[in-house]
């Protein structure tokens, strides 16, 4: 799918990965953007940036009802791409307090969720549409220092599998993107905090910028496309996870 003339939601959308994508999709064309996210002023700010086309929506993706009305028809029409991108962590193991798994399961999963029912039924019925899930490469390999993390970002690449599988033939198409360090807000501070997984992201390779991220959801995007990351991603409309070695 390109993205020129496309009506994208994106949430996040205040800085990081979603304010790099939501530039770049300005970028590309896209007709209309509904940056959303718990930070209204940053996401204001990122509309600002990018003009008419943009608009600044707040939304905590953990309840339903807010996530639902970013599907209702937008200032530029009905929604053709939902770019589910909110996240957050936790930090601990198994001491982790039953509220931090719970926290970390409605942002982190339910989110998806929530995005799904609200715009699959308009998407088929208009013949199609693109989910585009940002997960992490936590979920592929895990994350140390971070169980509620690791667990919920594995959930998020499951339940896309799930709906790529079942809402393939009525022309949704489901994506993942899994990098594993960028240089956002949340890695920095596990950095100033020295936390193990930060420690970990850093010995593990090169470091993301933002941007960098946008360019691979862009080329994952196009037609026949996969997005190109230094880091595990699979597109989940389009390709496997690797098969499990057996010979022990």
């Amino acid at each position: 799918m390109r993205v020129r003339d496309k009506v994208i939601v994106v949430t996040g959308a205040a800085g990081g990965i979603g304010r790099a994508m939501a530039l770049r999709f300005a970028a590309e064309g896209a007709a209309g953007i509904v940056l959303a996210d718990l930070d209204e002023s940053g996401a204001r700010a990122v509309a600002d940036e990018i003009g008419d086309r943009a608009v600044a929506v707040r939304a905590d993706v953990s309840v339903e009802s807010d996530v639902a009305a970013l599907a209702e028809p937008t200032p530029f029409g009905p929604v053709d791409v939902f770019c589910s991108n909110a996240g957050i962590i936790g930090g601990s193991g198994l001491d982790a307090p039953l509220q931090e798994w719970t926290s970390l399961y409605a942002v982190n999963v339910l989110a998806h969720v929530h995005a799904a029912r609200a715009v699959i039924p308009g998407m088929v019925a208009r013949g199609g549409g693109y989910l585009l899930n940002t997960c992490s490469a936590a979920g592929l390999v895990s994350c140390p220092g971070d169980a509620p993390y690791a667990v919920t970002k594995a959930a998020a690449i499951a339940f896309a599998e799930w709906v790529a599988i079942h809402y393939a033939a009525q022309g949704i198409k489901v994506s993942v993107l899994c990098p594993q360090g960028v240089r956002t807000g949340m890695l920095e501070r596990g950095v100033e905090e020295d936390h193990l997984t930060a420690r970990a992201v850093g010995a593990s390779g090169a470091i993301l910028d933002p941007a960098d991220v946008a360019t691979a959801v862009i080329d994952g995007l196009a037609p026949n496309g996969s997005t190109s990351c230094p880091t595990p991603r699979w597109p989940t409309s389009t390709a496997a996870r690797p098969k499990p070695r057996t010979d022990g």
